[in-house]
């Protein structure tokens, strides 16, 4: 006869290994990258560097994560006064004017929109705005980017663009592409502090 506390001590010890590895798994970083952590940070940052050698664009940007959003603060410098695309791409490179950085990051193949949009990329954080003084303050809280999952912005580029990002709204041929958002004036990438 099969002895009832044992098959349930059997029982409980599997299930809580199960949520124990559940919950491992569910917030390792799945990366073979040495400089991406294998557990999930609550900050992670970029220094911004102009795409070309003429260009004045600076600034810090600092990702800050809490329960499961994100606070993405910062002071940019040396834009033009006005909104200006504020996007993560698809990688971590910041080589050919960022270009190398390749097209939003979009792992789950919708289309562009705002950031309180159901349909958007996950890399769609919208505008920023600079002022006459050439400064953009950034502060935007986004549920969508993550430190690890499908949306793990860890080890990809951060791109201000030319342009105010047409949230997708636009009817130009790439405004569901790209947000009509224009050249990249500065990238960096995001990697934990």
């Amino acid at each position: 006869m099969v002895d009832i506390k044992l098959t349930v001590s059997v029982t409980a010890a599997l299930l809580v290994g199960a949520v124990v590895g559940g919950l491992v798994g569910h917030f390792a970083v799945p990366s073979s990258d040495q400089n991406v952590p294998k557990m999930v940070p609550t900050e992670a940052q970029c220094v911004l560097q102009g795409a070309s050698s003429g260009s004045g664009v600076r600034g810090t940007i600092s990702f800050r994560r809490s329960g499961e959003e994100i606070t993405v603060t910062g002071t940019v410098s040396g834009l033009s006064m006005g909104k200006h695309g504020f996007h993560i791409h698809q990688t971590g490179s910041t080589a050919n004017e960022c270009k190398a950085a390749k097209g939003h990051f979009n792992p789950h193949g919708a289309h562009h929109g705002s950031p309180s949009s159901d349909d958007r990329h996950v890399g769609d954080l919208g505008n920023i705005e600079a002022d006459a003084n050439q400064l953009a303050n950034v502060n935007i809280r986004d549920s969508r980017i993550r430190f690890a999952g499908d949306g793990n912005i860890l080890g990809r580029s951060l791109v201000i663009h030319s342009e105010e990002d047409d949230l997708g709204l636009g009817g130009q041929s790439d405004s569901r592409t790209t947000g009509h958002a224009g050249a990249r004036l500065a990238c960096c990438i995001i990697g934990a502090v």
